[in-house]
């Protein structure tokens, strides 16, 4: 068909149809994805309750008879990324401060496309990262029987989080509105004053953005998990302890499951429950997100 031969109106509803079957078709994709998991997740239910598959302390999948509590991992999980994002944030949001507001042009165009190098790095490097250097290093300093444990796995994950949120976060505190600056700054605010009152604050909408991005990618993490965060299913007692959140535990086991059998339908029913966890984090940031979101120059 030629476009050229076709007025605006038939071309824009031509091109608007064409966005929605593609908008369609992903959606179609993820709930038969979504479909898929929960058909191959809920026949473990007839094993074992919810409630002793999700806050049961064992997890023995292959013993006879087998134990399928996942609550270790899911512990391993969260604590992971709640210190993750312990270092994250801060650092991610910062950097982004200081690139939009501190840093001379020069130094912006230097440091920016850095970071946005590092975002792309393969998650399997950063944990090989992790293995070689990382765990030796934190094994001879802090005297601790191994260096593969889930202050490594968090700072791994921070490392890969720390660039998303920096260069999102960047992005939209660069776009604030220079009039909210010069109201600021008129007004008797110092530099400091303004970026803490003044465009952090009409920035928080994209920051938050940038830390759903951010943590998004931390909580479903695989590979790292997989490689640095010691891979034993139960509950940590310290922050040098091994533990194997539910990404890793899928990862390392889904290729020895019989398939449809009990251990297999195990592992697609925790991968239900750390959907239904990202998908409840993501609800409630982007909640956050619009409760904060500028609506223009009024907002403040």
């Amino acid at each position: 068909m030629n476009m050229a031969f076709l007025n605006s109106r038939t071309r824009e509803k031509i091109i608007k149809n064409m966005f929605f079957g593609i908008a369609l078709a992903c959606i179609i994709t993820l709930g038969l994805i979504t479909l898929f998991l929960f058909m191959e997740g809920v026949p473990i239910f007839d094993l074992v309750s919810v409630k002793d598959f999700v806050f049961g302390m064992y997890w023995y999948p292959t013993s006879d008879p087998p134990d399928f509590g996942i609550f270790p991992l899911i512990v391993g999980s969260v604590f992971v990324t709640i210190l993750s994002a312990t270092i994250s944030i801060p650092l991610g949001v910062m950097s982004a401060l200081y690139l939009a507001e501190i840093a001379k042009p020069k130094m912006r165009e230097i440091v920016k496309p850095i970071v946005e190098l590092i975002a792309s790095l393969p998650s399997v490097v950063i944990g090989f990262f992790g293995m070689v250097i990382v765990a030796p290093f934190l094994q001879e300093v802090f005297d601790i029987p191994t260096g593969l444990n889930m202050f490594n796995a968090a700072l791994m994950l921070a490392f890969m989080s720390i660039p998303t949120i920096c260069s999102i976060s960047e992005d939209a505190i660069y776009s604030v509105p220079n009039a909210l600056r010069e109201a600021s700054l008129g007004l008797g605010a110092t530099k400091l004053e303004t970026i803490v009152r003044v465009i952090l604050p009409a920035s928080i909408s994209g920051v938050s953005t940038a830390v759903i991005l951010g943590m998004s990618r931390a909580i479903g993490e695989t590979m790292v998990v997989l490689m640095v965060a010691g891979g034993a299913a139960a509950l940590p007692q310290s922050l040098f302890d091994p533990v194997r959140p539910l990404p890793a535990s899928i990862a390392a086991e889904m290729a020895e499951a019989p398939f449809r059998g009990d251990h297999y339908h195990a592992l697609f029913a925790t991968g239900v429950v750390l959907f239904i966890f990202t998908f409840f984090f993501n609800i409630i940031a982007d909640m956050i997100a619009h409760k904060y979101k500028q609506t223009g120059d009024a907002t403040l």
